[in-house]
């Protein structure tokens, strides 16, 4: 595995501390981890999204 380095929105990382806490994830990199396996799910082998959009930035 790969140390990757990102800033996310202090919003976005107290609502990933939620889920942990509440037991959906073990732990933060998890919890990451889930949602770009989701991202990568959504989008077939080419590259473009599939028909269930998702907008990704959530400000």
């Amino acid at each position: 595995m790969e140390r990757v380095t990102l800033r996310i929105p202090k919003q976005q990382i107290e609502e990933v501390e939620q889920m942990v806490e509440t037991g959906e994830f073990p732990n933060r990199s998890e919890a990451i981890r889930a949602a770009v396996r989701d991202m990568l799910n959504e989008h077939d082998g080419n590259g473009t999204e599939t028909t269930n959009k998702r907008t990704w930035a959530k400000v």
